[in-house]
C-alpha cells in the first residue's frame, strides 16, 4: 500500500482521575522522521515512548503531537496561616500611620497573593503508572488513525500518480514518432541552406559523401533514442514502486530527477518545433510528478 506523509487524527478518552484528555496528530512531508511534541507538566517522561511508538509505525514525515488535559475536578484551597499573620500585622502596621484609617477587612486580606493556594494531591506510584498508560494508549489509537489516513491519502496518490505516468508513456511515445522524422528534415533543412549558399547548384559544388557525412553527424547529434529508451526504463521502475508501496517516497524522488535529466536532454536535442513542443509538455508533466511524489512516505 502507497503511504502518504500527510493526515490528521484525533483521539479523546478519560484519565482514572476523571481528566478528559485528547490527542490530535498532525503530519506532513519531511526528508525524515521529526516527531514534536506537546506534553503536560508531569508527563514528560512518556516522551521516549512516545517516539518509539512513532517511529514502529512511520517511516518518514513531520509530526505534530499534542495532548490537551481538562481537568473537571476542581484543586481544594487552604489557607496559609502564617503568610495571613504576616499580612495582617503589615496592614494594622499601616493603619496606624495613618490617622481615621479604617482597619483592614478579611476579604481584602485573603486576596492578596500566598494567602490562599491550591492544594493537588500529589498521585501515588500506582496511581501516575495508571495516568501514564492511559494517555500512552491514546497516542496509540491517534497514531493507527493517523496510520490509517495516511494510507487514505496514499490510495488518491496512487491514482494520481498512475495517470501522470501515463501521460508521460504517451508523450515519450510521441516523441518517439516525432524523432523517427529527424534525419530526413535535417538533410532536407541543409539541403536548403547550401542551396541558397551557393545560388541553387549544391550537388554540382559538393560531393554526395560529404553530404551523406554532414547528414549523418547532424542526425546522430540528435538521436534521442538513448533518452527515450531511458525514460521507458525509468518507467518501469516507477510503475514497480508503485506497485510495492511500501517506503516508496525516497526512491521515487530519486527517479523524478531521472526523468528530468533525461527530459532536458531530449529538448536539447530536438531538431524540431514539434519536437520541442513534446519534449516541453513531457518536462511539465514531470514536474506535476515530481510535486505529487513528494509526497509520498
Amino acid at each position: 500500500m502507497l503511504m502518504s506523509m500527510t493526515g490528521f487524527a484525533r483521539d479523546s478518552f478519560t484519565l482514572p482521575d476523571g481528566t478528559q484528555c485528547v490527542w490530535e496528530l498532525r503530519s506532513v512531508n519531511g526528508r525524515g522522521l521529526d516527531v514534536r511534541l506537546r506534553l503536560p507538566a508531569g508527563l514528560d517522561g512518556l516522551e521516549n515512548a512516545i517516539r518509539e511508538a512513532a517511529g514502529k509505525r512511520l517511516k518518514r514525515g513531520n509530526i505534530q503531537a499534542g495532548l490537551q488535559l481538562k481537568q473537571e475536578q476542581r484543586p481544594a484551597l487552604a489557607l496559609d496561616q502564617a503568610m495571613l499573620d504576616r499580612m495582617v500585622a503589615l496592614a494594622l502596621e499601616v493603619a496606624r500611620q495613618i490617622p481615621g484609617a479604617a482597619p483592614p477587612r478579611a476579604e481584602a486580606l485573603l486576596s492578596l497573593p500566598g494567602v490562599i493556594r491550591a492544594e493537588i494531591a500529589e498521585p501515588d506510584e500506582a496511581a501516575l503508572a495508571a495516568r501514564q498508560a492511559a494517555v500512552l494508549a491514546g497516542f496509540q489509537r491517534g497514531l493507527e488513525g493517523l496510520v490509517a489516513a495516511r494510507a487514505e491519502e496514499g490510495a488518491r496518490l496512487h491514482a494520481i500518480l498512475t495517470t501522470l505516468l501515463d501521460e508521460i508513456a504517451a508523450l515519450c511515445g510521441q516523441a518517439q514518432r516525432e524523432a523517427a522524422d529527424q534525419p530526413a528534415a535535417q538533410r532536407n533543412r541543409l539541403m536548403e541552406n547550401l542551396a541558397l549558399l551557393l545560388d541553387g547548384d549544391t550537388r554540382a559544388r559538393i560531393p554526395e559523401e560529404r553530404l551523406a557525412q554532414e547528414v549523418a553527424m547532424l542526425a546522430q547529434r540528435s538521436d534521442v533514442r538513448e533518452e527515450l529508451d531511458r525514460l521507458g526504463a525509468h518507467l518501469g521502475a516507477a510503475r514497480a514502486l508503485l506497485a510495492t508501496g511500501d517506503g516508496a517516497g525516497r526512491k521515487l524522488d530519486f527517479l523524478t530527477q531521472e526523468f528530468a535529466r533525461e527530459a532536458n536532454t531530449l529538448c536539447s536535442k530536438s531538431a524540431s518545433v514539434a519536437l520541442t513542443s513534446t519534449g516541453l509538455a513531457l518536462k511539465a508533466a514531470i514536474e506535476r510528478l515530481k510535486e505529487q511524489a513528494a509526497n509520498v512516505e
